[in-house]
């Protein structure tokens, strides 16, 4: 069994007064995770969000309803929590009205299950993020030179466990993932009203990892104007399938104020909307360095979030075409990164970027010293 970066961080707060929310795409572990903190547990009492009659027992919560329902158990644990209407006050009643029960409610949309608990769970939650698994999960269940032999496998397939764990099976078990599940949660939010420009949208935005985009170019795209294709965009990252970056500018006039970056948080994912899973090397290089650029900073956001790693993530660029991939800034700290996959020729700071900001770091990230990147300081 693979073990989890926040596992043990989960453990720790079991019976510290604070209900446990763990949010994450769908089918990235998260049922696999509970199965494994609560292994061989007796006193505890498990409820789908995604059953009618669980979302039934719940619609009505009370303080006599709610103690009835989970009895003598020590603990409760609810997956797939924002499925159930009223899933914040039932946590909240729980919690104030029946002492010593430990709550852990699970979601694969932080955009539903936060917005259902923020009220109610204010002081009373502690929030987890859970990716897909992630370069160092992987080294800790295997080697380090295991997972490096594997780097352009998981360019092409990425990380999700059903993947990893099944090799021969990729591209149908991708294509099951992205029409069974991706979808799933983000199609039935109130504010997608037209789930084919959507799909339609994340094949742009497929095409243009690594690039800077443009609200209004995509929408022109995909039939959709430029509010609209930003509202989507937020839905999309609040259901963990894309994430964005803003550009960095603090000192000079030339610099990119307001663009963005988009990436996905698993390549598999990713590969699969477009219908390419050729070999990472065969690709032109137009797709690969982008693919390895995504795949360096994706787990960077998967370490910086389990190891709560607190900074503000950017790209950087000039209206004269200078950029640097990703950049960081930790309490006014930067640390500037390049991505190359190959580094016959090793790109060198823009000066611009140096002397603008004589205090920051750079390093140029390739296959070669990846791991000094994304696993632990």
């Amino acid at each position: 069994m693979i073990q989890r970066e926040i596992e043990q961080q989960i453990r720790s707060l079991f019976r510290r007064g604070k209900v446990i929310l763990i949010m994450g795409a769908r089918q990235v572990g998260k049922s696999t995770l509970l199965n494994q903190l609560f292994e061989g547990q007796k006193d505890i009492l498990w409820l789908n969000g995604d059953v009618d009659n669980v979302q039934d027992l719940l619609q009505s919560p009370s303080a006599p309803r709610l103690k009835a329902i989970v009895g003598d158990n020590q603990f409760l644990v609810i997956d797939e929590a924002q499925r159930i209407p009223n899933i914040g006050l039932c946590l909240k009643i729980i919690h104030d009205q029946i002492p010593n029960i430990q709550i852990i409610a699970t979601g694969s949309s932080s955009f539903e299950l936060a917005s259902k608990t923020q009220e109610s769970l204010t002081g009373r939650k502690h929030e987890f993020r859970m990716y897909p698994l992630s370069f160092g999960e992987m080294v800790r269940h295997t080697s380090l030179l295991d997972e490096l032999s594997m780097l352009e496998h998981r360019l092409v397939f990425g990380y999700y466990p059903e993947i990893v764990t099944h090799l021969g099976t990729e591209e149908r078990d991708l294509r099951e993932l992205v029409d069974s599940y991706l979808f799933k949660d983000v199609l039935q939010i109130e504010s997608i009203s037209k789930p084919d420009k959507i799909v339609r949208l994340l094949k742009a935005l497929a095409y243009q990892i690594g690039n800077q985009i443009s609200y209004n170019e995509i929408g022109q795209l995909v039939g959709l104007d430029s509010k609209t294709v930003e509202k989507y965009i937020d839905v999309l990252e609040q259901s963990y399938i894309v994430f964005r970056l803003s550009s960095y500018a603090r000192n000079l006039r030339n610099e990119l104020k307001q663009s963005k970056k988009i990436y996905f948080y698993d390549l598999g994912v990713r590969n699969a909307l477009i219908g390419n899973f050729a070999p990472a090397k065969s690709r032109i290089q137009g797709d690969l360095g982008p693919l390895w650029e995504n795949f360096a900073i994706a787990e960077r956001m998967k370490r910086n979030s389990y190891q709560e790693y607190f900074c503000q993530s950017y790209f950087w660029r000039t209206q004269q075409q200078q950029e640097i991939d990703y950049v960081e800034d930790k309490n006014g700290q930067l640390s500037a990164f390049e991505f190359k996959w190959n580094d016959n020729k090793t790109p060198k700071c823009p000066i611009t970027f140096s002397s603008s900001y004589p205090e920051s770091n750079f390093q140029v990230i390739s296959p070669k010293n990846i791991e000094t990147f994304i696993l632990d300081d």
